[in-house]
This record gives C-alpha cells, sequence and structure tokens, in this order.
C-alpha cells in the first residue's frame, strides 16, 4: 500500500463540519448517526497537532459529542452503574501504570485513555431508550449502501476513493490476486471488523418481524464489507457471528456449551505438540483462510516466554523487537497484533484482568435481562434477539482481539456497541422490572 501525505481538503472539511452540527443541535437518534458517519467518511489521515496531541476527524466530533450530552443533561456522573465503574477503573489504572512506569509515548496513552472516555459516555448519553437503537442500525444499514458501492468502486479500479477527502491513500495491496479494500479504515482488518461486528445485530434483525427487512439489507452489507476486506481476520469473526446465532436453541443451555469449549481446548492442548495458542495457525493452514494466523500464535509464544518482563506494569514496546525476525519499519518493534496483549504491554497483568472482568461483567447483564423476559412458545421477542445479537456481537469482538488490536477509528465503533450492551441490559432490566414480568430460562 502507498501513501501519498495529503491535508484535509474542502470536501473532508465540509464534511466534518456538517457532521459537528449534527452531533450538537440534531435530536438524540441523528446524534448518534451523526458520530457514526464520522467513522465511515472521515479517515484518520489528516491530523492537527495540539500540544503533543494529534486531533483527527473523529476526535472532534467525540469532543463535541460529549460537550452535548453533559450540557443537556443526557448522562450524569451522578448515576454511573456498575459497568461503567469498571470501565472508567480499567482505562485509569492502564494509563497511571503507564505513566509511572515509561516516560516516552505518554501523550498516546493519555489520548486512548481520553477517546474512549469520551466515546463511551457520548454513546451512553445518546442510547437512552431501546429504540434509540433500533432506529439507529435501521438509518445505520441506509448510510451503508453508498459506503459499499464505494468500496465496490475500490475492489473493481485498485484506487481509494476516500482519497478525495485528503486521506492519501492509494491502493496497492493485492491477496492472492484480489484487492484488500481499505475504505476509509487504516488496515483492512480494521475495516472488516465493522461489518462482522454488526453482523450479528442485523442476524437478530432478520429473525424478528418488525425489522426483518432491514435485519436482511443489513445483514447483507456487513457480510459484504468483512468480504470485500480479503483479510482472514474478519471472516473468521463473522464466522463466529454466525455460529453464535447457531446456538440460539441452546440459549437455556449455554454453560454445557461454554464447558464443552473448555474442554475441547483442554483435549486439544493434551494431544497437540505445540501450545494450544498455535490452534489458530493450524485451523488458518486447514481451512485455507490466511490472515498471518503464524504471527498472532508465535506473539502469544513470545508475551509468554517473557511474561516475567511485563507482568507487573508492562513494558517498553521497543522490548518486543526480538520477538520476530521483522519488526514495525516506523518503530523498530512488534507488530502486536492482540487486543489484550496490548493492554498486558501497556500495565501488566492487572490491566488484561480489569479488561476481561469488563467482558464478563457485560455477558452477565445480557443474562440478567434475558432472564426476565417471559418464556413464550411463539416466536421469540424482538427485545430478546436485540439482547442475544449483542451478546454474539461481543464474542466476535473477544475472537477479533486475538488476532488484530484497534489502532484506528474502528474504537469509535467497540465503544457504541459496548454503550449499547450496557445500556440496553439496563433498560430492559428496568422496563421488565417495573412490569413484575416472571424470569424466564435464558443465559449465556
Amino acid at each position: 500500500m502507498q501513501q501519498i501525505p495529503s491535508g484535509m481538503n474542502t470536501i473532508g472539511l465540509s464534511i466534518l463540519v456538517l457532521l459537528i452540527v449534527v452531533v450538537l443541535f440534531a435530536p438524540r437518534r441523528w446524534a448518534i448517526l451523526g458520530m457514526v458517519a464520522g467513522v465511515l467518511y472521515l479517515t484518520e489521515y489528516t491530523t492537527t497537532n495540539v500540544l503533543g496531541f494529534n486531533l483527527f476527524p473523529m476526535r472532534f466530533l467525540e469532543m463535541v459529542g460529549f460537550v452535548r450530552v453533559i450540557v443537556r443533561r443526557e448522562f450524569t456522573f451522578s448515576k454511573l452503574n456498575g459497568l461503567d465503574r469498571l470501565f472508567l477503573l480499567l482505562y485509569c489504572y492502564t494509563t497511571i501504570a503507564f505513566l509511572l512506569r515509561s516516560a516516552e509515548g505518554q501523550a498516546y496513552q493519555v489520548g486512548v485513555a481520553v477517546d474512549a472516555a469520551l466515546c463511551y459516555f457520548t454513546f451512553r448519553g445518546l442510547i437512552a431508550e431501546i429504540e434509540d437503537f433500533r432506529w439507529f442500525l435501521r438509518a445505520f444499514a441506509l448510510l451503508l449502501i453508498p459506503y459499499v458501492t464505494l468500496l465496490l468502486f475500490e475492489m473493481r479500479t485498485g484506487q481509494n476513493p476516500f482519497s478525495v477527502l485528503g486521506s492519501g491513500v492509494m491502493v496497492e495491496n493485492l491477496r492472492e490476486g484480489r484487492v484488500r479494500c481499505v475504505g476509509s479504515f487504516r488496515h483492512p482488518s480494521l475495516l472488516g471488523t465493522l461489518g462482522a461486528s454488526f453482523l450479528p445485530l442485523y442476524i437478530g434483525f432478520a429473525m424478528g418481524k418488525m425489522d426483518r427487512t432491514w435485519g436482511l439489507i443489513g445483514a447483507v452489507l456487513c457480510a459484504a464489507i468483512a468480504v470485500l476486506a480479503n483479510s482472514g481476520g474478519p471472516i473468521s469473526a463473522a464466522a463466529v457471528g454466525l455460529a453464535g446465532w447457531l446456538l440460539w436453541p441452546m440459549r437455556s443451555k449455554m454453560r454445557i456449551v461454554r464447558l464443552g469449549i473448555l474442554g475441547s481446548l483442554v483435549l486439544l492442548a493434551s494431544v497437540m505438540k505445540a501450545p494450544v495458542w498455535y490452534l489458530p495457525a493450524r485451523l488458518s493452514e486447514l481451512i485455507g483462510v490466511g490472515g498471518g494466523a503464524w504471527h498472532r500464535s508465535h506473539l502469544m509464544e513470545m508475551a509468554a516466554r517473557d511474561f516475567g518482563k511485563w507482568w507487573f506494569w508492562g513494558m517498553s514496546s521497543t522490548e518486543t523487537s526480538d520477538w520476530f525476525a521483522y519488526t514495525l519499519v516506523s518503530t523498530d518493534q512488534a507488530d502486536i497484533t492482540n487486543q489484550f496483549l496490548s493492554f498486558g504491554l501497556a500495565a501488566g497483568l492487572l490491566a488484561i484482568v480489569l479488561l476481561i472482568l469488563l467482558l464478563v461483567k457485560c455477558y452477565e447483564s445480557l443474562a440478567k435481562a434475558m432472564r426476565m423476559i417471559p418464556p413464550s412458545l411463539a416466536k421469540p421477542a424482538e427485545t430478546e434477539l436485540l439482547l442475544w445479537g449483542l451478546g454474539v456481537m461481543l464474542a466476535v469482538h473477544i475472537v477479533n482481539w486475538l488476532a488484530i488490536s484497534y489502532f484506528d477509528q474502528t474504537y469509535v465503533i467497540w465503544f457504541i456497541q459496548l454503550a449499547a450492551i450496557v445500556s440496553i441490559s439496563q433498560l430492559c432490566r428496568q422496563s421488565l422490572s417495573s412490569e413484575g414480568t416472571k424470569p424466564a430460562m435464558c443465559n449465556f
């Protein structure tokens, strides 16, 4: 891939100004759509340095979004729930540990924490009703139609149409003779993550009555994005999404499923000649999806080898330069394609534990909401399908994090989905509790 330096031109600036106006002044649902439209139709290739912080278009949007929800009191810190506090603990601890340990990269690490807080709490404020998120998914499907059209143009011509925004990217990235589309993202796998992570939600729409047409449209578009990225990671993540919905009939017996998965991993670990973390590489060879699976497996082996160096409060990324025979040209360090390990190298084992605890608590929150939905012999309720789709979506991210760490505007996608899990599960529990419904036997 060839990059040509370019600043934001009039087109890109006009889109940014329009979206800022929408996020600040439009109704709440349109503000959500405006934030995510910035992910699709603006890029990170143009930045403005202010006091050592790189301000790219999404940072302007997340700042005005946060100002909006605070000024309008759409979100207040006096009503934080347990998941909100755990989220803050994760990023506060990770940032403080990094700042105490390292004298380099401090501005970047603070920027990561600020992005996380601004995005997450902005979306927590904007998703005030379950219908807010359902409306967003319907509108988002419409927004994806021109986006996928641009990706098809990129696939056919090898030229990135987002270069007209000042992104400065010309695509010359092929795999097995096919273009690996990038769109407005910085890597094909991150583009594919967009499609793979929303796919389970649209499958849930398609299985219901209210939004079946929107579900089919959204599912086709999301699958197209994952395929056009031509990357093994998103394809595997999308497959996880499909597998998650295949488990729908087992939703009342998920403990058996979890024990089965754990038992399978233990069995594989006992019979494999290589460590169990080489399983992705072996599966990649068998099904031929590619995607650098050996790199991911070897990365975990090197992290295990140097566990004593980073477990307490992390270690400098420059110390990973001997993990591979090759390194990132710009930084002379290993390419850390693992989100869990990224937290570990930044702040140690406790940061990974806090991240895993956040994920576990998200599933517990969804499970509590699902258990409150009354059992029915008829077709499942729309809310039940949405809650299950959110759980499957979370599984997609977890598996995807074993193959890549999010380093461009993909974090906005993750935080709107995380905020949706927290908000919708809480709203469901409050609504169903007020109705006095009888719990159903559903769990994760």
